[in-house]
């Protein structure tokens, strides 16, 4: 299995090319749709489903033009799906946590809301891409529409209990950086250590 991170957008933004035996999931497309199906042809690539962290713009803008010229769905949090603004017709909703077996893939989505109501963890073998839950560092912010500072907690503790060589993929290259691992990230990262410890991360 590949994965190739791609920075696209005005908010390093990562979305993410998983790949294996010609087939491939995006994760996370929101801007220059042209260019991620240049790509997909560049490698010889079959799209097979799109996958969303989570709702906000900066990660779907223009992803439903890219849903329609393939005919591929977009798995969606239904909390999520007022806020990502996608035709019903372009989705797969669903709800809690959930395995999806698609072509080679096997997609375990971890729910996370915190960042909003429906954001969600996407593990892919030992890989998790947590949008903008988790990133090195840091976590997402909490204090706009449908977000809870106390469900935040609540994820990065469930991400916590994961192995410590899980390899992380967050949804913005903040820094220059978009990947670490849970065990750095539990020693590193002050709001995981604080949720852990349960020490003033309100």
């Amino acid at each position: 299995m590949q994965i190739d991170v791609i920075n696209l957008g005005p908010m390093d933004n990562c979305t993410y090319l998983i790949s294996q035996d010609g087939q491939a999931l995006l994760i996370d497309p929101a801007w220059d749709m042209s260019f991620l199906e240049h790509t997909l042809q560049e490698k010889k690539l079959t799209l097979l489903a799109v996958f969303f962290t989570h709702g906000h713009f900066d990660h779907v803008k223009f992803a439903q033009t890219l849903l329609e010229k393939t005919g591929v769905k977009g798995y969606l949090e239904k909390k999520d799906e007022m806020l990502a603004g996608i035709s019903p017709l372009y989705l797969h909703l669903y709800q809690g946590e959930q395995t999806f077996a698609i072509g080679p893939f096997s997609v375990h989505v971890i729910p996370t809301p915190g960042h909003t109501a429906g954001g969600v963890c996407i593990q892919i073998e030992n890989y998790l891409f947590t949008g903008d839950t988790l990133f090195p560092g840091a976590c997402g912010r909490v204090d706009l529409p449908t977000s809870d500072p106390r469900q935040m907690r609540e994820s990065l503790l469930k991400l916590a209990q994961l192995p410590e060589d899980t390899q992380i993929f967050a949804g913005h290259s903040y820094g220059g950086k978009c990947s670490s691992t849970i065990g750095y990230e539990r020693i590193q990262n002050p709001f995981m250590r604080n949720a852990l410890r349960d020490k003033d991360f309100l």
